[in-house]
This record gives C-alpha cells, structure tokens and sequence, in this order.
C-alpha cells in the first residue's frame, strides 16, 4: 500500500534476498476461475469471465493529443439486471491474470453486484499487465505513470466505456450509479479516486488502503510482533539484537563466522544478509484467516526456533544462543539450499550486481520495476526498516530508508544515478510530503467511501485504522477493523471463517445498498440501484 504504500518493493525473480514484500491483493477464490457462467437473473449463458476486452485510454490526460493505448478490462454479467450499478475493480500494482479475476460473488466485488443486480467489471491499471503505452521501462518512458494519471483513467473509463451488456452504451455515471472497489494500493487509489473526482463514482469500498505515504514504515512490523507466537517473537528479538551487535562491531572475523554459521560465507555486504533475515519475518504478509499453520512459511520458521527435541519452547522463547543456531539451520535450508542452489552466497543474495539483468532490462510489461517507479517517485519507500532504538524491533536496524534509496538507483540510474543515497531520501520524503497533502493522507474525506482495516495486518500503519490515529467512523465514511490480515475482506472465505470479518463485510454491503438507494440519474428521475432480492447460487444470505 499494497497496500502497499507507501510499499517497499521487492521482486526478483534473480535475487534470493529480494521478494515481493509490497501490499499484494490475496488471489481470488477457486470459484472465480470457474469462466463459464449464466446469467442468475435471465439463466441464459453470458461471456465468459475471463473475455478480454479493450478501451481506448487516453495516454495523457492533460494532453490528449498524446494519443491513446489499449487498456484490457473484463465483465461479467452474472448478477446485471438493467438498471444496476457498475461495479468497478482495479487490482492496482499488477497485471491481470486468472488468480487476480476478481468477478465472482467470492469476493466483495460480486457480492455488491449480486446484492444490487449490478455488473462486475475489473480493469487494469496503466503500466501493468498488457495495459501499457510504453514498451520499455526506462525513466523516461514512466513519465505518464503517475497516481493523477490512473485516477483520470478510471474517470475516464466510466464517462467514455460502452460496456458488452445490454444497454452498455447508456451505463455512464449520469445515467447508471458507479461503485468502486479496491485493495491494498488500489484501495488507496480507490479512496484517492473518491477525493479528486466526486460524483463520477457514487460509493466506494476501500479495504487495507495505505492512504498514508511513508518513507520509513518500520511498524509495518508491530502487528506481526504483537500477534506472532510469544515464544517466536521473544527470539527472534533476541537474535536480531545479538546479530546487529555483530554486524556493527567492526570484528570482521566476528563477522565471518556469523556469515559462515548461516551458510553465507563470501557475501559481501551486511544489508544483503539483513534483508535475507527479513524475509522470514515478512512472510507473515502472506496469511490470511482460516490458514493452515503447518502449511505457512512464517510459522515453517517459528517451528524451527520453537521446537526442539519435540518440545515447544515456553512463552520466553529458548534464549538467543538456540534461536541463532535454529535461524541458521533455516536458512540453510531455505535460501541457500532451495533458493540459491549451485550459486555462491554472494551471486545468489548480492544487491549490489549492477550488471545483472534484473536492474538492467527495461522491457515491458515489468509489474515490480512499474511499482518500483511508483514508489522512488510519489509513494515514499516505506521502508522496512528496523524499529528506532528503544523499541522491539525483529529485523535488523542496519536496514534503513537508503537500503531503498540505493534500489532506486540502480533501478533506474537514468533518473538517480548521480544522486547520492542521502539526496534521493531527501527527494523521497519530499514527495511524501507532496502525495499526503494532495489526496488527504489521514485527513482524507470522501462521501460515501466504506473503509475496512485489518488488526494482523502488517500495512495497517498506512490504513485510517494505524494505531497512531484515532479517526472518528461517520455515516459518510465508515471505517470498519476486523480481526483480519492484509485485504481478507475482500474474500468471502475470510467471512466463513472470522465472525469479525464477516461483521466487516455486511456493515459493508449495508452502506453500500443505503447510498445507491439515494442515488438519482443526471435527469433526476429516481434510479433502479436496488432490487428487492439478490440472486445467491451459494447460498449467501445478507
């Protein structure tokens, strides 16, 4: 945000010591991959989901005569019964694939459609997928990538779009009711979409949004720390503690053989190794309710410092010299053993390579150098940085915003190449700056935008929910917290599984069914947003 947000990026698919950490939306239920569908209303067949259709997007909305690029969207028509709302879903930083289908009454989307007969529609952002203007992604090329940019496209989409259903080239915002829906970053874009153009989409619903751009989100760790197993978390403190007193220490014998108990003798960097210790931590990005914990890496790497000799250690943890060895013994395992096989530690785990190919090709489409952009230049890093000296941290405060300066840098060394990493943080927090007072940041007002947080969430720090806030819920901009992870509103599994999230999504659908009641069209004749009873093939009930 991601959320993120705002999100720190990580991506390689070369690098074992970076992996994607930003705020991904989790993948849309099984159900939604089901492409063949009817209709609930006429039981006759409709396309199928995964149809893919183009619109004609202006490539600059500040000059049109810039021209136009293709920008796939999807339909279905499932729930839709004339007079119905659009229902609109952008899945924000990454392309469209089957697992990212979120049109399906599985996910908030559809159940907003099949509560109010509406279409479901999901759109790709600019930059992403094939919905791009550039072929290549040099800096040059990102120069219409811009969170202004994707907020005039979806305007423009909604104004401009003749949809394939009926009646689809009389379903504009003056004529039909627009709702919005959106996670993570696109749930930030969806609230900043409610701010900068009101009265193009009637009602929102904004889940984990990260409408507060950060450079250094170090709490992005707390709700990990504070819901983890007490035990786990207890040594993973410990050990980062005593291994930051290493890295620091300037013994470098010391040094190697910390490196050489890990398995990564030969690199060459201390950060490199901060961030391979991080990973393990953030993996508890990737939960979400109704998890399986013998199938979930993070709780994978809490067993392997918590258990021994079968037995589980008490709330205190074991202490720091098993819980460094035990870490070790990880990741021996998992990086250098699966991730980097025949590699040496330093070829496998180096950031600092610039030949490798991972900062060098530009070609289109690259989902994480396009999010990267997005952070090096509107966003803010959002570092994931160890926590400031007096607070429990459980990763490495080696680990700071110019770890990301420097990905800047060598991502796109056409625009910070000649910058010193101070000056890109700099220029960084400055953008910050910029980006919060345009869209609100924790001051944002919108009417009609359902905001829903989660408690587990690591990006709550960028939500309306952070623990530093207390925001005032209104009739007009509702904010909800469940006891969920990143986005687990979104899903209506989360719901079957957590009472609290399930509360989250009816107060949800509630609002939204009370505002499009409201509704009227351009002409001031009352519309047709709510029907009376909603199609539900699984027996939902709301």
């Amino acid at each position: 945000m991601l959320l993120f947000l705002s999100y720190l990026l990580f991506a390689p698919l070369a690098l074992a010591s970076l992996r994607p950490r930003r705020p991904r939306l989790p993948k849309a239920p099984p159900s939604a991959r089901v492409v063949e569908r009817v209709s609930a209303v006429t039981g006759k067949a409709i396309p199928p989901i995964d149809t893919i259709y183009t619109f004609d997007q202006l490539v600059d909305h500040n000059n049109p005569g810039a021209g136009t690029f293709k920008q796939r969207y999807w339909v279905s028509q499932e729930f839709y019964a004339p007079g119905g709302p659009m229902v609109v879903f952008t899945p924000g930083e990454s392309g469209v694939e089957g697992d990212s289908l979120y049109l399906d009454n599985g996910t908030m989307v559809g159940l907003i459609a099949q509560q109010q007969h509406g279409a479901m529609i999901e759109i790709e952002h600019r930059y992403y997928g094939l919905s791009s203007p550039v072929a290549n992604l040099s800096a040059a090329n990102l120069k219409y990538h811009t969170i202004d940019q994707a907020i005039e496209d979806l305007a423009y989409f909604a104004q401009n779009v003749h949809l394939p259903i009926p009646g689809g080239d009389q379903v504009s915002p003056s004529h039909a009711p627009w709702v919005l829906v959106g996670g993570s970053y696109s749930g930030a874009l969806t609230a900043w979409t409610m701010v900068k153009k009101p009265g193009v989409f009637y009602a929102a619903y904004a889940s984990s949004a990260t409408v507060q751009n950060e450079v250094d989100s170090w709490q992005y760790f707390e709700p990990i720390r504070q819901n983890m197993p007490k035990n786990c978390s207890a040594d993973v403190q410990a050990a980062i503690a005593h291994i930051d007193g290493i890295l620091t220490g300037g013994n470098a014998s010391a040094i190697a053989s910390l490196y050489d108990l890990f398995g990564v003798s030969g690199l060459k960097h201390a950060d490199d190794f901060a961030a391979t210790l991080m990973d393990h931590v953030s993996a508890w990005q990737d939960l979400q309710p109704g998890f399986d914990p013998a199938e979930e890496d993070f709780f994978d790497f809490c067993d392997h410092l918590e258990v021994k000799n079968g037995t589980m250690a008490p709330a205190g943890g074991w202490g720091v010299d098993h819980a460094v060895a035990a870490w070790a013994n990880y990741t021996k395992a998992d990086y250098m053993q699966w991730d980097c096989g025949s590699d040496s530690p330093d070829d496998c785990l180096t950031t600092y390579d610039l030949s490798n190919p991972y900062w060098t090709n530009v070609t289109s489409p690259q989902d994480d150098r396009a999010y990267q952009w997005t952070l090096c230049s509107e966003e803010g890093f959002s570092s994931l940085s160890g926590a400031p000296a007096g607070s429990p941290t459980l990763v490495s405060r080696i680990l700071t915003p110019s770890w990301d300066a420097r990905m800047c840098q060598q991502y796109f060394p056409d625009a910070f190449g000649k910058d010193t990493l101070p000056a890109i943080v700099q220029a960084n927090t400055n953008w910050v700056t910029k980006t919060n007072a345009a869209y609100g940041a924790a001051q944002i007002k919108a009417n009609r935008l359902f905001l829903a947080n989660g408690k587990q969430d690591p990006w709550r720090c960028e939500t309306l929910s952070a623990p530093s806030l207390t925001i005032a819920s209104t009739a007009q901009q509702p904010i909800a917290l469940s006891n969920g992870f990143h986005c687990s509103d979104l899903l209506t599994y989360s719901g079957e599984v957590d009472s609290t999230i399930l509360a989250v999504q009816k107060q949800g659908l509630a609002a939204i069914k009370g505002w499009l009641a409201g509704w009227k069209p351009a002409s001031g004749k009352r519309g047709h947003a709510q029907p009376r009873e909603a199609y539900s093939p699984r027996g939902h009930t709301w």
